[in-house]
């Protein structure tokens, strides 16, 4: 669709970055069904842009469209944006291109991380959000959306061989990284000695007494190998050791005795003790990578923080306004990650990656260039539908309140009376 008046092209580079059946995919989704205040495909995607993309309630995405096309409910807009959600999800999986598999041998760097999102009047966690970001391009590769029910696990990523995930203490799961490893997947896992069980690399393979083997060590760095097991199946591993500095690990002991004081009972010593270290567990050889590069890269993990606070500061996707569990919350989440993914590849085609990726010297972050672009686009999808004057009243209905049991205020009758005198007779009321 062309814009209706003659504009910058970003929104028309928007729509070359989706699927190239996107209108096939909302017919086949039957999220568009017929051409009526809705005219076209087009029209439908600017429909979910301004309710996802630019957070506007449903009555102001009412009056914007009505402001071109004529006079159209809140709750029409709510029924067609409802319809919305497989179409959304199709569109998500084909821009993150999650159906292609490329077999290219090559170690990928992605990390791995969750995040959550509350409805309004939330005191938990409403839904959950499973991110992939490649550690290189600093893109994202994956987004999923769960319940609050469903917890972290590498089950919910779409992972090929030669991938090496960088993730967290809550992916200390045998029965899924056992699995992944086995598909010819590396893990860079920051290790809960207490979450997870490890073995001895001998004919014993007794389970690892951690601060003992510590111990062992006397305060410097090591590579201690391991194996890993679940059901039949066993692996071998690296744990790596990494003394923390005498300030970060009292820091580190004193967090320790806070939450066992919360809880109404003292530290334990084996606790304490493991909290002035730093244990990563890899399966990535140590000929590869040695204890001071997974060090390292485990301290580059940071970066899924910065693209969550990027999709929540930017773009705000914990603004979600619907019901839990309800079709327009699922909508507004997969519609908001379809925004983002979409985006983000606007800022490389505009502006290319030099500088921003990790993989040589930075002068900047991506973040002021997502920024600049989401605000342009911003712009150019409030400009798509302007106010024409025949569309005025149309307008002004879609925005129009419901009825309800108390009206809005007006100011009482004896002083509009007053006010009506007063005009008559050609005087000031006070």
């Amino acid at each position: 669709m062309k814009p209706p008046q003659d504009i910058d092209s970003l929104f028309e580079e928007f729509v070359q970055e989706l699927p190239a059946d996107y209108e096939a995919l909302a017919h086949e989704f039957k999220a568009f069904v017929r051409a009526r205040k809705i005219r076209s495909v087009a029209h439908l995607l600017h429909l979910v842009l301004l309710y996802c993309g630019l957070d506007l309630s449903l009555r102001g995405c009412a009056a914007q469209l009505a402001q071109s096309q004529g006079y159209l409910s809140d709750t029409a807009v709510k029924q067609r944006l409802e319809a919305c959600v497989p179409w959304a999800k199709a569109m998500l999986i084909e821009v993150f291109g999650l159906r292609t598999v490329v077999e290219s041998g090559q170690l990928r760097f992605i990390v791995i991380d969750g995040s959550t999102v509350q409805v309004p009047g939330a005191t938990g966690t409403s839904y959950r959000l499973h991110i992939a970001l490649d550690l290189v391009a600093l893109t994202l590769r994956q987004v999923e959306v769960s319940t609050d029910k469903v917890g972290e696990s590498l089950d919910h990523y779409v992972l090929q061989e030669g991938d090496v995930v960088l993730i967290d203490r809550g992916y200390n799961q045998p029965k899924s990284l056992v699995p992944f490893i086995d598909r010819g997947g590396d893990v860079v896992v920051r290790y809960n000695a207490q979450g997870m069980n490890l073995y001895r690399q001998d004919e014993a393979m007794e389970k690892i007494d951690w601060p003992k083997r510590l111990r062992e060590l006397d305060g410097h760095a090591g590579a201690i190998p391991v194996y890993l097991c679940h059901d039949q199946h066993r692996l071998e591993g690296t744990v790596h050791a990494i003394p923390l500095p005498p300030e970060k690990a009292a820091e580190a002991r004193r967090r320790v005795q806070q939450r066992a004081c919360k809880k109404g009972r003292r530290a334990r010593a084996a606790s304490l003790f493991l909290s002035g270290w730093v244990l990563i567990f890899t399966s990535v050889p140590v000929t590869l990578l040695d204890t001071a590069a997974i060090g390292s890269l485990y301290q580059v993990r940071w970066q899924v923080e910065l693209a969550i606070k990027k999709l929540k500061s930017l773009l705000d996707i914990d603004r979600l306004r619907a019901r839990k569990d309800s079709p327009l919350a699922e909508l507004y989440l997969y519609g908001k990650l379809l925004y983002a993914a979409v985006l983000e590849k606007l800022v490389a085609r505009r502006f290319g990656s030099d500088g921003c990726e990790l993989s040589g010297p930075r002068r900047q972050t991506p973040w002021r260039l997502w920024q600049l672009v989401a605000n342009a686009l911003r712009s150019q999808l409030v400009a798509m539908f302007p106010l024409r004057k025949a569309h005025i009243d149309e307008c002004l209905k879609s925005l129009r309140e419901r009825p309800r049991k108390r009206p809005l205020q007006t100011l009482p009758v004896p002083v509009l009376e007053l006010l009506q005198r007063c005009r008559r007779l050609g005087v000031s009321a006070v």
